[in-house]
């Protein structure tokens, strides 16, 4: 190899490092990353850990903060660069209005969604998962259905439990809303006394968690990557004045 080659293989080099550099920089810092094909581009979201709502949580544990990817989905909305988003779930649970506000989010964009469960998707990752416009899940991932839990002083008085019974129904009503899922078969799920020791609730696995009409189907990422292309492409027919920077499935 001549010296101007080694030249050139070592720029190469450093030039692929800055570029991973970067990308690690971007999801640790924005908890997400552009990928970017010949035929579109996508950005994918880690839901992981548990949700942290209005109070932080302790160190050490891995967390998804709200006031990051609210922001984060709006500017994808705007983004003409970004021709669909996946989120991928592997979460504990977590603050349930803060759960519940990214599942609105994530439910009124226009983009093309797909949600990815891997690990799990427990308590309130149940909504967020089927907030997608297309939901998967893993043979071996599991999603806990329960009834809402909190922590701290309760006050024994009827409101609060009403609260309480408000704030399920929501819960129902948005999973049901979003997925294939009927009311009194969610309900039934999280009121079960058998599964869970100490606790009632459910816990399903992949193929039980789309036999309950939660999740729309069992697949990974090839299958997610494929159902977001599809949505692309039906997205860029039903408009052919799509401003989006790859516009390939238009030609078609």
């Amino acid at each position: 190899m001549s010296e101007q080659e080694k030249k050139h293989w070592n720029e190469g080099k450093r030039s692929a490092e800055e570029a991973r550099g970067l990308l690690l920089e971007n999801i640790a810092e924005g908890g997400g990353v552009f990928a970017e094909g010949r035929r579109e581009g996508f950005h994918c979201i880690p839901i992981i850990g548990q949700i942290e709502g209005h109070y932080l949580l302790p160190e050490g544990q891995k967390a998804t903060k709200y006031e990051q990817i609210i922001p984060l989905l709006v500017s994808l909305e705007e983004d003409e660069a970004v021709d669909g988003v996946l989120i991928i779930l592997n979460t504990m649970g977590g603050d349930v209005e803060a759960g519940l506000a990214l599942a609105e989010m994530i439910a009124s964009m226009t983009k093309p969604t797909v949600s990815l469960v891997l690990g799990g998707g427990h308590s309130i990752g149940v909504p967020l998962a089927t907030a997608a416009k297309h939901s998967l899940i893993v043979p071996s991932a599991t999603m806990t259905v329960h009834p809402v839990r909190i922590s701290g002083m309760v006050v024994g008085v009827p409101q609060s439990f009403r609260y309480m019974s408000e704030m399920q129904k929501r819960i129902v009503n948005f999973i049901c809303r979003h997925s294939k899922a009927t009311p009194e078969a969610v309900t039934e799920l999280m009121m079960r006394p058998d599964q869970i020791a100490t606790d009632c609730g459910s816990i399903l696995e992949g193929a039980e968690a789309v036999e309950c009409g939660i999740i729309d189907e069992v697949g990974g990422l090839d299958r997610a990557l494929e159902v977001l292309r599809e949505m692309s492409a039906s997205t860029c027919k039903k408009d052919p004045k799509n401003k989006n920077k790859n516009n390939s499935y238009s030609k078609k």
